[in-house]
């Protein structure tokens, strides 16, 4: 089972996807992921994905396809994945159902997760980082220590680069612009569930899940 799990940034699809993934028995596939890895350990790719993903822009189609193209390659993928924040763009939907049409795949599920803009930038803006193991906090829903660190491991949290107001208006224009039409292109191809994704972490997931026809 091929399923794209979409919304704008800030939507909650990391948050959901974990859950998903394992109740439909398939690996959870996101490019954000993939990227942070190779920035975190400094390859080539990495430095590549730094410099558009500071700016708050879209990293280019082809690094990100040729990048899927490998991890569906791999033996776990055979049988389905669940994407995740991927495709971004019409040329990525378009190579996505191509690659896996040649293969004998198809997609059997779109899930489009709807916030306001003013809640999503409420909640980025106010997302911290660890410098150190990644561990993620909200100064107002899950804050870190009175100290400003990080609960696991003691080093300091920090804002990143791509939280600020500035950058995650110019994702939310990115995405209205580059990847909600990929949605438009999907209607009476696939399957396409419009859920609200306000809500507390568990009544998201019950919607979801309700929506693809999933027991809780």
């Amino acid at each position: 089972m091929f399923v794209l799990l979409f919304g704008p940034p800030g939507s909650g699809k990391g948050t959901q996807a974990s859950a998903l993934a394992e109740r439909l028995g398939v690996p959870h596939v996101a490019t954000g992921d993939i990227f942070r890895k190779h920035l975190r350990e400094g390859t080539a790719l990495g430095q590549l994905a730094r410099s558009y993903m500071d700016r708050g822009q879209l990293v280019p189609d082809l690094v990100t396809c040729d990048l899927v193209a490998s991890r569906l390659g791999e033996n776990d993928a055979a049988g389905g994945v669940l994407f995740d924040g991927f495709p971004r763009s019409v040329p990525q939907l378009y190579w996505v159902l191509g690659h896996l049409g040649a293969t004998g795949r198809s997609l059997a599920h779109v899930v489009n997760l709807q916030v306001d803009d003013r809640l999503i930038l409420g909640r980025i803006t106010g997302r911290r980082t660890c410098t150190n193991c990644g561990a993620t906090y909200h100064v107002d829903s899950a804050p870190p220590d009175a100290d400003g660190n990080c609960t696991r491991c003691g080093k300091p949290v920090v804002q990143r680069k791509d939280d600020t107001e500035e950058v995650v208006r110019d994702r939310l224009v990115a995405y209205a612009a580059q990847t909600f039409p990929c949605l438009e292109q999907l209607v009476g191809r696939v399957p396409v569930h419009n859920v609200d994704g306000v809500g507390s972490i568990e009544e998201v997931r019950v919607r979801i899940f309700s929506a693809l026809g999933l027991q809780a």
